[in-house]
This record gives C-alpha cells, structure tokens and sequence, in this order.
C-alpha cells in the first residue's frame, strides 16, 4: 500500500465530518432561467442563437431583470440574429472557455499552475442564475464554470497532494452552505440545478478534511451529513407494497428501502433545452405512446447520476441496441448510490459512537447493515458474479456490466468471495489499454466504451485496494497514467476524459465535446501518480 493509506483509511473508518468558519453568507438565488426571462428563455434557446444550450443561461444580466423583460416586449427582430443582438445588448457573455496549454513537460508541475486558473474567488449575490457561495471553490473547466458536487471530490484528491488545505476547507464548507440553505448539495450551484443533486460524495470529502485538521472536525459537520441523508431518504414513511417508489426512495419485494435517482421536475433541462426538446420529439414521433414528461424525468435523473448518458439507465431494443428513446432512470436502483448511502450511514454511524448518542448509532447502525443485507440480495448478480443495478420494472438486473459495481467494493460491502470474483469479472469485461471503459457497450454515449473517466479509475483501483487486488490495481493505475501522460505530451493539457480503447483516438461521445481543464482528471492524476512514485521507491530501496 501507499504512504498515506494508514492515515486515509484511519479516518475513513471513524467518520467523515469538518470545520465550518465564521463567513458572510451571500443570498441565495432561487429563480430559474424560465422564471426569471420568460419568453426571452424560450425564444433565445428554441432559435439555436448559441451551438451550446448552457452558454445563454449562464449569462449574467447587465441591468435589472425587469427591465430586460420589458425591452424584449419591445423587441421586433425575433429572428436568430435579432435574438443575438437583445442578448449581447443585455447580458455578458460566460468567461470564455480555458485553453490552458502548458508551458512545461512536468505535468505534476502543469497541474500546480492550473489550480489557480480553474479556482473561483468568493462572489457578491447578482441577478442570473449562479448561485452565489461564502468561499472560494474550484470549476472543473471548459463549459463548466460552476463548482460541480461529485467532481469537487476528486479534485479534493490532487489539492490534497498539492497541500490546498484552505481550498478544501472552503469547498467543503461551501457544500455545507447549500446544504443547510437550500436542503442539499444541487448539481451546482446554478439555479437551473436546483431539482436534482449528484452522487453524495459530501462525507468523503470531509473524511478528506478529516485527515488534514483531525478527528475532532467531524461534530462540527454532523448536521450537514445529517440533513444530507434526510434528503436522500425524503418519503421512506409514505412507502408501501401499493406505493414502492417516491422521489429517491423505493421499497423492495422484501420491505428493504434502498434509493434510486431523481430530478423532482419533469421538463427539459435549461442547460440542454434544444437538446431535449429534440431526443424527446424523435422518441415519441418513433412511439407516440411515451409520455413527454416522465422521458424529460428519466434525462434529468440521469443527469442526478453524473452518467449522463449510459447504457446503464437505456433499455435494450431486440437487437441489442441502446437508443437513448429507451431511457428509464427511475425505474433502476443504482449500485453506486446505495454504496455511497451505505458509506455515509456508517460515518453518522461512527459519528454518534464518538458521541456516546446511543439511539442515533444504534438508528444509523441498523440503516447500514439493513442496507448491506439489501445490495447483497438484490445488486449481486450470482450469473454475472458482479453487483449490478437492479430494474424494478422487471424485478431483475439490468444487463449492463459497469465500473459502478466497484462501489461496492470501495466500500467493502461484498464477502471475501464475491469481491475475488468481482475483480475477475471486471478485468475480463472492463479493463483495456489505457484504463477502464465505464461500460462495454460502444452506444455513442459518452459514460459508455470506449471512454475511460478518472473517478472511476480510482472508485476501481480503491475497490481491488479493498480485496488485496493490488497487482490488478496497479494495472489500471499504469494505464491511465500513461493514457493521461501521452495525451499531455501531444496537447500540453489534460482533458475530461479519454477513449481508452483506441490509444490514438482523443474521446468523444455524448451533448458536447471533450473539455479541457480538467478538475477531476488533474486531481485523480496528481493523487495516484504520487502514490505509484512512492510504491515505486520503496521497491527500489527493498532491491538494494
């Protein structure tokens, strides 16, 4: 193992909470695209007056809201062009795009540098729809100008190495914020987010925080996890044998409640509006009996799951095809979700036994173990001998073998057996070239082969970690460095992510194109390379 494993696993194993600093808290914008420009939002996102949906609604007002709302009353030349004058008129366009090309071939060194181009300073409350936070944070990059929940985490990773310690601080106390303000961690933190959340990461990156300060952080975070998980579990009261799902939450023919994703809106995303309009319109041109508003349901869950899209949330056609006309999120009980909720109930867990809050440990201990017992009856798939995600509406798993059954393993919820054979499962069916593909199946999508994505590297690599794999997590290790290193040599930057299958293909796939930057991808990488120096090291001194 690694120099840090010690510390890292200490406190993964008693808890995950942080310090909150005294900070001027800015006001939270509530307001939508659609609430806030009306007509103006329709018209300018319908006419493609920009290629990209996201680039109108992140654009900031330069006058008052309803003044632009009157002007565009006025406005006569509603033509595509018309619209583009009104809004260069009106709004400022986004930050252009980072094109950060690296000025040296050290990408330990690149990556350094980059931190203070992709961090955001502390903002002052305006109109549009950013939603403004008491302390710095970092974006991942490109098109993605906010700070993004479950990339943070993986950013964490390298600002770690790099000895970002107030960084981490200020994004985890940021997170903390928007779950004590807005009940939860959106997305991001734009307006448009607010329906749907990500992958609950929030308790690993106070274990992040945990090892920095020390144990005692985590009391100080113990209501933001709480209210996180309450947040997840919203509902489990109502379910019943008649009534197995609502919003997050979904009861199993055996009475278990494990969770799923959601979006509590049914219409199309602001950020990806033409886009939708025009997968939803060809669905149900193609099969006039799907309904509008539960597809838009099934995208933005998906978009929740930070895999948007896969073949993960897609129903097969009969000849084994994927089209996104197939989506049905809701209907799915995700591996990952349920071993991050799994996770997060050991650390309140653990929490409350440093504590001495007999109920509460006792409360979050059976919610754990209720849990495990549940993933294991319903998420393993002896056939597959892999966890896999669960179809309620056909009450089996889903056919798609994916890295996310690594949480699993990154959480240590399977036996001794199952996660030897997980791990054989895995390397047969998931590990290529340049690092793990996030599914086998080639579909177009970007979360499908032949896309390798570096949180999913390290979910992987810290799942074989757990069963003693580690001759097989060297391997993906290796792969992705060099993928990441070869990339870097040819563009001087890294890049979102990367099609590990074809070594000299760059990625692809999906709404947008491959975005440079790149948080996590900085953060997976710097974290993970100065480990394998470290292995690497220590062989070296064994041999002499």
């Amino acid at each position: 193992m690694f120099q840090l494993s010690k510390k890292y696993w200490f406190f993964i194993c008693i808890g995950m909470l942080s310090c909150t600093e005294t900070v001027q808290t800015p006001e939270i914008t509530v307001d939508t695209p659609e609430q806030l420009y009306g007509d103006l939002f329709y018209a300018v996102q319908t006419a493609e007056v920009f290629p990209d949906s996201k680039t109108f609604v992140d654009q900031e007002p330069k006058v008052p809201v309803a003044e632009i709302q009157k002007a565009f009353e006025q406005w006569e030349d509603r033509s595509e062009e018309g619209l583009r004058k009104f809004v260069d008129q009106y709004f400022e366009l986004p930050t252009p795009q980072l094109d950060f090309k690296s000025d040296t071939l050290a990408i330990e060194t690149h990556i350094k540098k980059l931190w203070s181009f992709l961090k955001r300073e502390q903002q002052t409350p305006k109109s549009g729809t950013l939603i403004a936070l008491p302390n710095p944070y970092v974006v991942p990059g490109g098109r993605f100008r906010e700070v993004y929940y479950w990339d943070s985490y993986f950013t964490m990773l390298g600002l770690q190495q790099d000895d970002e310690v107030e960084t981490i601080q200020h994004i985890v106390d940021n997170f903390a914020y928007l779950i004590k303000t807005v009940g939860f961690v959106p997305n991001a933190n734009r307006t448009y987010y607010n329906t749907r959340s990500q992958p609950p990461f929030f308790a690993l990156m106070v274990g992040i925080l945990a090892e920095e300060k020390g144990i005692e952080v985590w009391s100080q975070y113990k209501e933001a996890l709480e209210q996180e998980y309450a947040f997840w579990m919203d509902g489990t009261e109502k379910l019943s044998e008649e009534n197995p799902m609502h919003r997050r939450v979904v009861r199993m023919p055996d009475g278990s409640i494990l969770n799923r994703y959601w979006d509590d809106s049914d219409t199309p995303r602001a950020e990806s509006y033409r886009e939708d309009i025009a997968t939803v319109a060809a669905a149900v041109a193609e099969n006039p009996t799907i309904e509008s508003s539960i597809m838009y349901r099934h995208l933005r869950a998906g978009a929740e799951s930070g895999w948007d899209f896969s073949s993960r949330w897609i129903r097969p056609d009969e000849d084994g095809m994927f089209p996104l006309k197939n989506i049905h999120t809701t209907d799915i009980v995700p591996i990952d979700l349920n071993a991050l909720l799994f996770h997060l109930e050991q650390r309140l867990t653990l929490v409350y036994h440093i504590e001495q809050n007999i109920d509460k440990k006792a409360f979050y201990f059976k919610r754990s173990q209720d849990r495990l017992s549940a993933v294991r009856t319903y998420l393993w798939s002896e056939d597959q001998k892999f966890f896999m995600d669960y179809d309620t509406s056909v009450n089996t798993h889903t056919p798609v073998i994916s890295v996310a059954g690594m949480y699993a393993l990154a959480f240590y919820m399977g036996t001794v057996q199952q996660g030897a054979a997980a791990a054989k499962t895995f390397e047969k069916e998931l590990l290529k070239a340049g690092g793990v593909v996030s599914t086998p199946h080639q579909t177009g999508q970007q979360w499908d082969a032949p896309n390798g994505w570096a949180p999913l590297q390290w979910m992987s690599i810290r799942g074989l970690r757990q069963y003693n794999q580690f001759e097989l997590a060297d391997q993906v290790t290796q792969r992705w460095l060099n993928r990441n290193r070869d990339v870097f040599q040819q563009e001087l930057k890294l890049v979102e992510k990367y099609d590990v299958m074809d070594l000299n293909r760059p990625a692809g796939g999906g709404e947008y194109p491959n975005q440079d930057g790149f948080g996590w991808t900085n953060g997976v990488f710097q974290r993970l390379n100065a480990e394998f120096k470290f292995q690497k090291s220590n062989k070296e001194k064994k041999g002499n």
